[in-house]
C-alpha cells in the first residue's frame, strides 16, 4: 500500500511538471526566435479598431505583439500619420494588416522600412499616382452598400442598410453598435492620388469575403491579383475581420512565418 501510494504521488508529480513545460497553447505559439513578431492591423472606414478584438485575442494568444491603429478618417495623410506612429513604436519587423479603405492606408504607409510583409482583408490596393476612387472603374455598383453624405463631405453607411450592405453574418447586437458607432470619412479621402504603392515591393497576402456587398467580386480579385497577393477566400460579409477572425489571423500568421523563413 505504501509502494503504491509512493508511485501514484510521484505520477502526479510528473505529470504536473510536464503540464507547467508544455503550456496547453503550445502548438499555436510562435516560436521565440521567429523575426517577425509585430503586428499593426489598421481599420477601414465607418469603424474603428475594437472590431479587430477577436483577430487580436487569437494573435496574441499565439505570442505575437499586436497593435491596433485607431484612424481618424479624416483625410489619407491623417490615417497614414497614425500608422506610421504606431509602426515607430515597434521594436522590430512588423506585418501591417488593413481593412477596405485600410488598404490604401497601409500601401501608402507601408514603404516604411519596418514593414516586411502587406494583409488586404477585402481591403483596396491602389497604385502609386492612383486615387481609391478610380479603383471602382468598370466594376459592378452595390447596391445593398449605401453611403450617405453630410453637408461638409463626410460618409456614412445608411443605418437602414447598415447590415445587409456591411455585416450581415455579425450578431445583431453587434451590428446595432457598429452602425451606430460609426466614424464617418472625409469622402474626398477617395480622391487623393497616393505617392507610394508598398505593394511593389513587399510581399502580400489577401483575405477576400466571397459574399462582401461593398465591393464587386470582380473588383477584390483583380486588385489581389494586381498586386501578386496570395489569396485566401473565406465566407463572410464585408466584416469579415470580425465574423471570420481565425481565417484572418491565419493569414497574418502565415504572412509572418513566410517572411521570416525568406529572411533566415
Amino acid at each position: 500500500m505504501r509502494s503504491r501510494t509512493t508511485t501514484t504521488i510521484a505520477a502526479i508529480a510528473a505529470t504536473a511538471a510536464l503540464s507547467t513545460a508544455l503550456p496547453t497553447n503550445a502548438v499555436d505559439s510562435i516560436p521565440q526566435n521567429q523575426s517577425i513578431q509585430n503586428v499593426v492591423l489598421v481599420h477601414g472606414a465607418f469603424a474603428d479598431g475594437s472590431g479587430w478584438k477577436g483577430v487580436h485575442n487569437i494573435l496574441t494568444k499565439r505570442g505575437y505583439r499586436v497593435t491596433i491603429v485607431q484612424n481618424p478618417l479624416t483625410s489619407l495623410e491623417d490615417d497614414v500619420a497614425a500608422t506610421k506612429r504606431a509602426l515607430e513604436r515597434q521594436d522590430g519587423p512588423v506585418i501591417l494588416v488593413g481593412h477596405s479603405w485600410g488598404g490604401t492606408v497601409i500601401t501608402e504607409a507601408g514603404i516604411d522600412t519596418k514593414v516586411a510583409g502587406l494583409v488586404y482583408v477585402s481591403a483596396l490596393s491602389p497604385d502609386a499616382g492612383e486615387t481609391t476612387a478610380q479603383q471602382y472603374e468598370g466594376f459592378a455598383p452595390t447596391s445593398e452598400f449605401v453611403i450617405e453624405t453630410t453637408k461638409d463631405g463626410f460618409g456614412y453607411v445608411s443605418p437602414e442598410k447598415f447590415k445587409a450592405g456591411f455585416a450581415h453574418d455579425v450578431s445583431d447586437a453587434d451590428v446595432a453598435l457598429m452602425r451606430d458607432a460609426q466614424v464617418p470619412i472625409n469622402m474626398s479621402a477617395f480622391g487623393t492620388k497616393l505617392e507610394n504603392a508598398a505593394w511593389r515591393a513587399k510581399p502580400s497576402w489577401a483575405v477576400i469575403a466571397t459574399e462582401d456587398k461593398a465591393f464587386d467580386q470582380s473588383m477584390l480579385i483583380h486588385m489581389a491579383e494586381r498586386i501578386k497577393a496570395k489569396i485566401t477566400k473565406v465566407s463572410a460579409s464585408h466584416a469579415l475581420f470580425m465574423s471570420q477572425p481565425k481565417v484572418v489571423a491565419d493569414t497574418i500568421d502565415e504572412a509572418a512565418k513566410a517572411v521570416s523563413a525568406k529572411n533566415q
